[in-house]
């Protein structure tokens, strides 16, 4: 079937001036052309402008989404469990912020004041941050995101609540032991928590890539945002434990 700019701009949501500009990129070319020069898609078209919106909502630019649909290597059902993924945070965030407007509404009602934990739920952006910037990062070009789509895709809320909360036990054990040295045994055994975490709940981990990680960790300025928020230098003193530990599992074979 096909389908005019303008009946795809509306099924979209899109205006036909971005389908426009998406043509002359070369990320969305029509399938045809009319001899008066109209624009006619396919639904074969419609699939890759789904695609190009939830890259969007992902934070991609628009080279990076062209590169990552054109790519020989780009896994339709992976990419489509990613973006349910991030979808269902965003579901949760939003419940949260209706569960705040509710007990705010009830606060006033009653005159008294109202929870400090619950005034801000669903506030807190880092677990949907951190699902784009894993994405960007390490988006379907490697065996290990391959395995870590296979392996959240199973999960239930349940688990991802145990999941943020030992990441949020493990970071906080971290900060508190900023004062010492990166190689201190005690900071040592929180990053080895922190490798294990990696490896049991998202995909395996080999030394070169932890650190990596902890390298993206400080040049990735919006990692570096999410650390930097649990304490200053966070990120940094990662990096600095990151190589310390993964230095260790290479002498140790």
């Amino acid at each position: 079937m096909a389908y005019t700019v303008k009946a795809v701009a509306e099924l979209a949501g899109v205006s036909i001036r971005t389908l426009h500009h998406y043509d002359e990129i070369g990320l969305l070319k029509p399938a045809s052309v009319s001899h008066s020069g109209y624009r006619h898609y396919t639904d074969t078209d419609l699939e890759r402008l789904q695609q190009i919106l939830f890259f969007r909502e992902l934070g991609f630019g628009l080279q990076e989404i062209r590169d990552i649909v054109d790519s020989p290597s780009f896994d339709k059902q992976q990419a489509l469990l990613t973006h349910r993924r991030l979808l269902l945070e965003k579901q949760r965030r939003l419940q949260a912020l209706i569960h705040s407007v509710d007990q705010s509404i009830e606060a006033l009602e009653r005159g008294t004041p109202m929870d400090k934990n619950t005034m801000f739920e669903g506030f807190d952006e880092s677990q949907l941050e951190e699902y784009r910037q894993e994405a960007k990062a390490r988006w379907g070009h490697t065996d290990a995101w391959k395995q870590s789509q296979e392996r959240t895709s199973r999960y239930t809320k349940q688990d991802w609540d145990e999941i943020k909360a030992e990441v949020k036990d493990i970071q906080n054990r971290i900060a508190a032991l900023m004062d010492r040295e990166p190689g201190d045994p005690q900071v040592q055994e929180q990053i080895g928590r922190w490798y294990h975490h990696l490896n049991d709940r998202y995909y395996t981990v080999h030394p070169a890539m932890f650190r990596g990680l902890g390298d993206m960790y400080v040049n990735d300025h919006r990692f570096a945002a999410n650390y930097e928020k649990v304490k200053p230098g966070m990120a940094q003193f990662m990096q600095q434990a990151m190589h310390v530990y993964a230095d260790g599992l290479d002498a140790n074979g």
